[in-house]
């Protein structure tokens, strides 16, 4: 079976049990298919995986032209912004439950990679969000997200943030925060604050308050080719979070922007996945499913 991948990068949770045994395993398919293979160096570090270079994430995006991640959505969301940047195609195993983006469950992991690296498989894209914080008109943080940026205060109080779409005002939300949040995003806290889900094809970013103190002010889906900007009012030791990357020392004034990164998540699914399986097994949507509908 012929690849159509040189050189696949191998990422783990590394304080998952079991990870090294199933790092080895994924590693001596590939290698037996003629891939090289290489180790994000704390996955090798922390697991002790040897006989592979280690390289950091950047190495990986620079080398290789696929990416195997094995744990969970968490996992998958540390590394896929960086390897955006390089158009990295990343295949996701989940070990444990199953995650929204890690698809591939530990038990199919072996067939479904013979099947993806002979090229058998359904490519998908998904936008990014970018942004940072302005303090007097000067730049003093920037990130990307691939699922959520979130504003909330330090301590249990309200918060106030006037938000604005391409320079258009929107409203001032009294809440306990606020969640900007990409369709990939939406199955994660935006879900949990009440927020709709949005299949990954939609061209649009959520605004979903969370726990607003006015019932009218309510989730919202806006365009993602403009620019979000939120302006806080007030609050007790403010803080923005790019999905796992926080900036604490916000201060009243500050404004924090929002807009479409330039550059997309690819992932590799097996042959026949499609958006609704996974949301029916997540979700526990499979009552009424027949057996032709595939992902039950």
């Amino acid at each position: 079976m012929i690849s159509r991948f040189r050189h696949a990068a191998l990422i783990g949770k590394y304080q998952a049990r079991g990870m090294r045994p199933l790092l080895e395993e994924i590693a001596h398919l590939l290698t037996r298919r003629g891939l090289e293979v290489s180790v994000e160096i704390e996955t090798a570090h922390n697991t002790g995986l040897a006989g592979y270079p280690a390289l950091t994430p950047d190495e990986l995006g620079q080398t290789c032209d696929i990416a195997i991640v094995v744990g969970g959505d968490g996992t998958m969301l540390g590394i896929a912004r960086t390897l955006a940047r390089y158009g990295v195609p990343m295949v996701g195993v989940n070990q444990g439950r199953l995650g929204f983006i890690t698809d591939i469950p530990v038990a199919q992991v072996l067939h479904a990679l013979k099947a993806i690296i002979a090229g058998d498989y359904e490519e998908e894209h998904r936008a990014m969000l970018e942004g940072g914080v302005l303090r007097d008109g000067e730049s003093i943080y920037e990130a990307v997200a691939m699922n959520d940026v979130v504003l909330r205060s330090g301590t249990t109080s309200m918060v106030e943030l006037r938000v604005e779409v391409d320079d258009q005002f929107v409203a001032n939300f009294r809440a306990d925060g606020l969640i900007i949040s990409s369709p990939t995003g939406s199955t994660a806290y935006a879900l949990s604050a009440g927020g709709p889900i949005l299949h990954p094809g939609v061209a649009g970013w959520l605004i979903v308050p969370i726990a607003p103190h006015m019932l009218s002010n309510r989730p919202i889906v806006v365009p993602d080719n403009g620019r979000i900007s939120i302006e806080i009012v007030s609050a007790r030791e403010p803080s923005v979070n790019f999905d796992m990357q926080s900036l604490a020392s916000l201060l009243i004034g500050d404004r924090i922007t929002v807009r479409r990164s330039d550059h997309r998540v690819r992932f590799l699914h097996p042959r026949g996945w499609n958006y609704y399986a996974t949301l029916r097994r997540k979700l526990h949507w499979n009552e009424g499913a027949l057996p032709g509908d595939g992902g039950q």
